[in-house]
């Protein structure tokens, strides 16, 4: 990432905190970049966490509770208040998950990012985290990998959420962000299928853009065969909503007080 690119970022973060009376708590690349296999021409997939002041949460009404910018050729950016977050957390949302642990932070102020990493692991739901995946890997395999020609760079867009699932059944923790990391651990070493995803990948790796071209059978049946098998796991699964409710209300509190030094 140039330097430039970098700025752009930071000076669209302090905008936002400047315009919305907010503070921006953690600020993540999320998407393709922190995957590891972006294109050429990929934006920068800009995520974040904030919080208003106190007295906006005591309120009868239902507020807004995102904050999104135009999508332009070079940025996408938007966040979640820390309360939605916070909700979303003990559901064990995936996206989420995935920021917390993206290797390319753009800002993290304050302390209460890294004491929800510390309870990541005890509010994790299998059952909700392979759903999240396998939907993702369905609905990609049904429009981009099917007939005779593919888009062969939506292979990794499907491989990625399958391997999540493998780790999932493997490991009952969260995935990693990486896809090489993935691959690496979940596609045995010297099989076809490692073979000729890592030529796809080394492809990728060197800018090739890997658009309209014939499909890959052995990517392909490994697909069919692994969606299926999800299918029928994931039901299986247990979920994890509800075990940290109490610490959840105290994080947000010790959040408000840290960002805006209010007194309870």
């Amino acid at each position: 990432m140039s330097d430039s690119i970098l700025k752009s970022i930071l000076n669209e973060l302090n905008k936002i905190e400047q315009t919305e009376d907010v503070r921006i708590l953690y600020a993540c690349e999320s998407g393709s970049r922190a995957w590891g296999f972006p294109s050429q021409d990929s934006d920068y997939d800009v995520r974040f966490i904030y919080v208003r002041k106190p007295e906006w949460y005591l309120s009868i009404f239902d507020r807004r509770d995102v904050i999104e910018r135009p999508i332009s050729d070079l940025l996408d950016v938007n966040g979640w208040d820390l309360r939605k977050a916070l909700n979303l957390f003990r559901k064990s949302n995936p996206p989420l998950l995935e920021w917390l642990q993206s290797p390319i932070e753009y800002m993290e102020q304050y302390g209460v990012i890294d004491r929800i990493r510390g309870v990541s692991s005890r509010t994790f739901s299998p059952k909700s985290c392979m759903y999240h995946y396998l939907h993702m890997a369905r609905g990609n395999y049904r429009t981009y990998l099917q007939g005779e020609r593919v888009r062969l760079k939506k292979y990794f867009y499907v491989l990625r959420p399958v391997l999540a699932c493998e780790w999932i059944e493997r490991y009952d923790t969260m995935p990693p962000i990486s896809f090489d990391e993935l691959l690496d651990r979940m596609i045995p070493d010297g099989s076809e299928l490692k073979l000729v995803v890592l030529d796809l990948f080394r492809r990728k790796r060197a800018g090739e853009e890997l658009d309209d071209e014939p499909r890959i059978d052995t990517i392909n049946d490994y697909l069919e065969e692994r969606l299926a098998h999800f299918e029928a796991a994931a039901a299986s699964l247990e979920g994890a909503e509800g075990r940290l409710d109490s610490h959840l209300d105290s994080l947000f509190r010790s959040a408000l007080h840290e960002a805006w030094s209010v007194k309870h």
